[in-house]
């Protein structure tokens, strides 16, 4: 069903309560007299109550209408905010140099306004050393406490223990800072070259739609991956792979 409200010759109504081109109450008249008005004004009849009795008819200019509407729920759209769950995984004896790459990873989520879940998988023997990897948590919290805190304390679920971090700067507020950022470096380069950059220009919109729902995860070589126990298996992180 179309949700296209009805202009001009598709109305069947024998009268409308009409509405001027300014928003002021001309009344009930005929259909005919409203259309004749429509013409003179050079603007549509347009239905926009189709429930009332009679129907709200508004003389406008429905394709400048069409267009605003349409500009204000692309601009809403870009305003909202997604707020993602992104996941990172440790090992309870991770090397220090992964450490610091899935550390970058997580300071890049919290940056970005999204919540990250750490994993730290447990393995073999490894099961009866838990405070290993509340340590490890408790570390990456203390490291990443400028940008995140920790929404969901350190707990164990089976052979994993699980805490969240939620970022201190709202999803809004990292989408307009990435958004200023772009408009920085746009004002630059035409201000270096003297003119507008259409391939710069199409880049700094693309790092904005970035900010919103795309994360790369594979800016560092991914470290090795650690050796599964072959009755239980481990899933590996999709973000990256460590030891």
């Amino acid at each position: 069903m179309s949700t296209e409200p009805r202009i001009n010759d598709r109305i069947r109504v024998p009268e409308v309560r009409l509405v001027g081109p300014s928003g002021e109450q001309v009344g009930i008249v005929p259909l005919a007299k409203a259309l004749e008005l429509a013409q003179e004004y050079d603007l549509d009849l347009v239905e926009v109550a189709a429930t009332a009795r009679p129907p709200v008819c508004k003389l406008m200019d429905y394709g400048k209408f069409k267009y605003e509407s349409a500009m204000k729920a692309r601009e809403a759209r870009k305003n909202q905010a997604h707020t993602v769950i992104k996941e990172m995984k440790l090992r309870p004896k991770i090397d220090p140099h992964d450490y610091d790459t899935k550390k970058g990873h997580v300071v890049r989520f919290l940056k970005q306004g999204d919540k990250v879940k750490i994993t730290i998988m447990f393995r073999g023997r490894e099961q009866s050393r838990p405070e290993l990897g509340f340590r490890l948590l408790q570390r990456l919290a203390d490291d990443v406490q400028d940008l995140g805190f920790v929404e969901s304390s350190p707990k164990q679920d089976g052979r994993n223990m699980i805490m969240v971090l939620g970022p201190h700067k709202k999803k809004t507020e990292a989408m307009a800072e990435a958004r200023a950022l772009a408009d920085a470096r746009k004002a630059e380069r035409q201000g270096r070259t003297g003119g507008p950059d259409a391939a710069a220009d199409i880049e700094d919109e693309d790092v904005v739609t970035d900010v919103e729902d795309v994360v790369t995860e594979a800016e560092d070589a991914p470290a090795e991956a650690p050796a599964v126990e072959a009755d239980a298996p481990v899933e590996q992180p999709a973000a990256s792979q460590g030891a």
